[in-house]
């Protein structure tokens, strides 16, 4: 008898041991973490992070890069197959209607919620599809110390006192113009370095500053929760806010450096330049200009002393406007992966942006400008205008404004609005022919 209950215990030892392995051996089938990387620049650094974050939590990520300009070939090749990836990610709004039918609502997941600026999220209805995880921002740089200068003068006509107060165009308008006035005492050749207007030159005007005023357009639209895809689907467009990005236009080309009839000739390096040399006290652009500001022979401008304020242009409730901040890297999760890929794919990310080894990563390796609140002053990169994105990002007062300007209809379009703008500042064109070739050319680049 007692050998007979030992058989039997045996046996069901035996069993409970079988279920138990195939149990183990379902999960391995159907939790797995695959990354399709889209920068080649960062393969090894994501090929260290896997085999980092298996040797701490034993759980294998497969990293998978796609060769220089082809990963939405990739993409759709690796999408196809039985192990698909888990993790992918589409170039902005534009990419994610591409991909829209792959993409998990991840909503309720610890990415989204690190997000410090939940605007920037690709979001449908009331689902979250995907979330950037590098930024870049832009606006207008200037030298605090300038300023700080003309605020102390005592020939100074404006009333206002700091930076601080400088919310919206007309306190900007105001500043600037009696900065000029003032502008022997502050030791400066003119308030803004030059506006670069030569041909491959334009992009700052015809590009980055046409996106603000387009943006509050495509954003009071009906219909779509995003205006970036609302720039996509507009065949024409009313240009609603031309004269405010007149306004803001004109400030820079009568406040400038150089005399209006000769932005023509003048380059992206040349403005930067006469940022760094002290001859402007302020200059439209990116936080990537920090290396040409700080490479240029002669320097004068101390970091400390390198801050952005936002394109102001005059429109309503621009007080709690940001930066224009953006990407076009934007992480999602495949929907169609099992939900403990899917799962497993979510602790990956998160780990990479809130844990201590991910962070080092990110900031040391990866040089990203995160916009996650996970990270603290001294986990971004190091130079004052990435500190300055962070800043702005991490304001829950303000709201950026994305970049919009992926929704251009072609390079065509972009460089027409150049050579228009070219005229209008030397005089041979006026700003209803502007207008005109901004809105025809528009729609017939669409046609």
């Amino acid at each position: 008898m007692k050998n007979k209950i030992t058989a039997l215990f045996l046996t069901l030892v035996s069993i409970l041991a079988a279920m138990f392995m195939a149990s183990c051996g379902k999960k391995d089938e159907t939790a797995s973490v695959y990354f399709l990387n889209f920068k080649p620049e960062s393969a090894k650094v994501y090929e260290r992070i896997a085999d980092d974050y298996e040797k701490e939590k034993g759980v294998t990520v497969k990293v998978v890069t796609a060769a220089a300009n082809t990963y939405e070939q990739t993409l759709k090749s690796e999408i196809a197959k039985a192990n698909a990836p888990t993790i992918f990610q589409v170039n902005g709004p534009i990419g994610y209607n591409s991909w829209k039918d792959y993409c998990l609502d991840i909503k309720d997941s610890k990415l989204y919620s690190y997000l410090s600026d939940k605007t920037l999220a690709i979001t449908e209805g009331d689902g979250v599809y995907a979330i950037p995880y590098v930024v870049e921002g832009y606006g207008i740089i200037y030298n605090d110390a300038v300023m700080q200068k003309y605020f102390s003068l005592k020939s100074k006509k404006s009333d206002v006192k700091s930076v601080e107060e400088i919310k919206n165009f007309s306190t900007l308008k105001s500043v600037v113009e009696d900065m000029t006035a003032n502008k022997n005492e502050l030791g400066i050749e003119g308030v803004f370095a030059s506006t670069s207007l030569s041909s491959g030159e334009d992009w700052r005007w015809q590009t980055h500053l046409l996106n603000v005023p387009l943006y509050y357009e495509f954003n009071a639209l009906d219909g779509f929760d995003n205006p970036t895809l609302a720039g996509l689907d507009a065949n024409k467009i009313a240009f609603k806010y031309s004269e405010n990005f007149k306004n803001i236009f004109d400030l820079y080309i009568n406040n400038s450096v150089t005399a209006k009839n000769l932005l023509g000739s003048k380059s992206v390096a040349d403005s930067m330049a006469e940022f760094a040399l002290g001859k402007a006290a302020m200059v439209q652009n990116g936080n990537w200009a920090w290396s040409q500001i700080s490479d240029v022979q002669g320097n004068k401008v101390e970091e400390k002393n390198i801050k952005f304020l936002p394109l102001y242009i005059g429109v309503e409730g621009e007080e709690n406007q940001g930066l224009c901040i953006g990407t076009e890297n934007y992480l999602a999760i495949n929907k169609n992966a099992t939900s403990e890929s899917q799962q497993a794919s979510l602790d990956f990310l998160d780990w990479l942006f809130s844990s201590e080894m991910g962070k080092k990563y990110v900031v040391e390796e990866l040089d990203f400008i995160t916009p996650f609140n996970t990270f603290g002053e001294n986990e971004q990169p190091n130079d004052p205008l990435a500190r300055e994105v962070i800043r702005y990002m991490n304001s829950g007062e303000i709201t950026a404004v994305p970049w919009i300007f992926t929704s251009f209809p072609s390079e065509t379009f972009k460089t027409e609005v150049g050579s228009a703008l070219l005229d209008y500042a030397q005089g041979d064109k006026k700003w209803e022919d502007v207008n005109r070739i901004i809105t025809d050319t528009w729609k017939s680049e669409r046609d």
